[in-house]
């Protein structure tokens, strides 16, 4: 797909497509990387890192210890 660059303050800016904004879950101030390589620009949403993730578990979201449920099944030895 092509864009344009354009100018924001001293520095260039990509021209993001509002449909690939929308595909991609972006909205102004979203968080970006840009990744260069010898065949060019590479943009694309961040990874998770974990102290941002354990940052953000608080008492009202923190996940509850899973009940074992009640037993199945026999006591074995069976017979016969």
């Amino acid at each position: 797909m092509a864009t344009q660059i354009g100018k924001w303050g001293n520095s260039l800016a990509v021209r993001i497509p509002s449909a690939l904004a929308e595909q991609f879950g972006l909205k102004e101030g979203s968080p970006v990387e840009i990744i260069t390589d010898d065949r060019g620009l590479l943009v694309r949403k961040p990874g998770y890192r974990l102290e941002d993730l354990l940052a953000g578990i608080t008492p009202e979201n923190l996940p509850q210890e899973p009940s074992p449920g009640p037993a199945v099944g026999g006591t074995g030895g069976g017979g016969g």
